[in-house]
């Protein structure tokens, strides 16, 4: 069998051209390489990369993680104040925009009780409607 060569497996005339082309980082470092896009310039590449620098800043998560629990173990230790229930005022609420059915007839309500459910017993003794 014959091994095909790249003009037998390419197509001419539908791929762009592949030319070479310099990449220039900010820094200063020119990097040489083939592109269909031609020149041009980038911010930072491996050369200034603190990753690749070793200059990379190490955060303390250890340290920080430690300063929230502390900030927050205070707050939750002390006793919560207990806040009076606000009267529930009879006219409609504006819905906020997003809300949908089952979120504004929760928030209508919020402040009623709710009547106690039925007992099996008081269901079957309820008088049923005569055949006609």
């Amino acid at each position: 069998m014959q091994e095909a060569t790249w003009k037998d497996v390419m197509r001419e005339g539908i791929h762009p051209e592949y030319k070479p082309a310099k990449v220039q980082c900010a820094c200063g470092a020119l990097i040489q390489t083939r592109s269909t896009r031609g020149d041009f310039h980038i911010e930072i590449c491996s050369s200034c990369h603190p990753f690749f620098t070793g200059k990379q800043k190490i955060m303390d998560t250890a340290g920080r993680i430690e300063r929230f629990k502390n900030r927050y173990a205070a707050t939750a230790a002390a006793e919560p104040k207990k806040v009076a229930a606000a009267p529930v005022p009879d006219a409609p609420k504006v819905a906020a925009k997003g809300d949908n059915r089952a979120t504004k007839r929760a928030k209508v309500n919020a402040g009623k009780p709710k009547p106690p459910p039925k007992a099996e017993a008081e269901v079957a003794a309820s008088p049923e409607k005569p055949a006609d």
